[in-house]
């Protein structure tokens, strides 16, 4: 009792100094909780870029398509037409980007007859909601990709992904649990979709502070309760066995280049690596992307051939 009396009227010097740290810390995790949460809602609503192209003159004969993802809807797809009876390629954005953005590397892909879609994920391009960072991105990669190997002039049994971080952690997910897969790149992947909320606070610049990067991932697991027990990339990469695999490290993303290597040394062959001083492919200098996309068109061709199967 006469501690607690201590507390709530407090006569000594040490009691009201314990008091006033209590209070600073206290605030201190109230603010720290608040600012993080707040970062976390920019991360998983990013700026949405959306590209509207003329089907009618853009080269490449593309094709509207739609596709259904149960409880999210409608998505949009572009189809871009290579080699009847030809391996399709399915590339997937990056965070706060679009499919748009990608017309260069398809179009490279394309002269080599391939088959190319493109679409965008949740919180990007046209579609609203919120981004889980690949939980609910692998699932529409997965309808995507059932969507492009559904057509009747593609082989359905041939299907190459590329993505990048977003893109890639979706990516690489699907590759793991689809035999249809046969060749794949990943462009700065991580292995959970909290490591991708660490990148978007320190991006923001408040990485230093302390506890924020903590708080900000346990608001994101909050948020994405219902994937609590989803396990790492890591944990099924033996999966991959005898998929021809390129991981891209980025130098200039090193948090990301940092797991990109680890994800690297633990996959198993074939297995390839590439490390490029700038990343995230939309937003280089033409010479830079010419020489991106060469290395990935000739991953695809030495991997995955473009070459026609008979159609039944």
């Amino acid at each position: 009792m006469r501690l607690l009396s201590e507390l709530r009227y407090p006569t000594t010097w040490s009691t009201k100094l314990l008091l006033v740290l209590f209070a600073l810390v206290f605030f201190a995790v109230l603010a720290t909780t608040a600012i993080a949460g707040f970062l976390v809602y920019r991360i998983v609503k990013p700026q949405r870029t959306s590209t509207e192209i003329s089907m009618a003159s853009f080269p490449g004969r593309p094709e509207n398509m739609e596709f259904q993802v149960p409880e999210l809807g409608k998505r949009e797809a572009w189809f871009f037409p290579g080699l009847r009876g030809a391996s399709t390629i399915v590339l997937c954005h990056g965070y706060g980007s679009s499919r748009g953005e990608l017309l260069t590397l398809v179009s490279a892909l394309q002269d080599h007859q391939y088959n190319v879609f493109v679409f965008d994920f949740t919180a990007h391009g046209a579609n609203a909601g919120i981004t889980t960072l690949g939980y609910r991105e692998a699932d529409e990669l997965r309808r995507a990709v059932d969507a492009a190997a559904g057509r009747n002039d593609v082989d359905p049994a041939r299907v190459g992904l590329w993505g990048y971080n977003l893109g890639a952690y979706a990516a690489l997910r699907e590759a793991e649990n689809d035999k249809r897969v046969r060749a794949l790149i990943v462009d700065s992947v991580y292995d959970q979709p909290e490591q991708m909320v660490k990148v978007g606070v320190e991006r923001n610049g408040l990485g230093g502070f302390p506890f924020m990067i903590k708080s900000a991932e346990l608001s994101f697991k909050y948020l994405n309760y219902a994937h609590r027990q989803d396990p790492p990339l890591s944990s099924k990469l033996l999966a991959l066995n005898g998929v021809p695999t390129l991981f891209i490290q980025a130098m200039d993303d090193p948090e990301l280049a940092g797991i990109t290597r680890e994800m690297f040394l633990k996959a198993p062959e074939p297995r390839e690596q590439a490390i490029i001083a700038r990343g995230n492919f939309v937003s280089m200098n033409d010479d830079d992307k010419r020489s991106y996309e060469n290395r990935v068109v000739s991953f695809f061709l030495l991997h995955m051939l473009p070459t026609a199967r008979p159609l039944h």
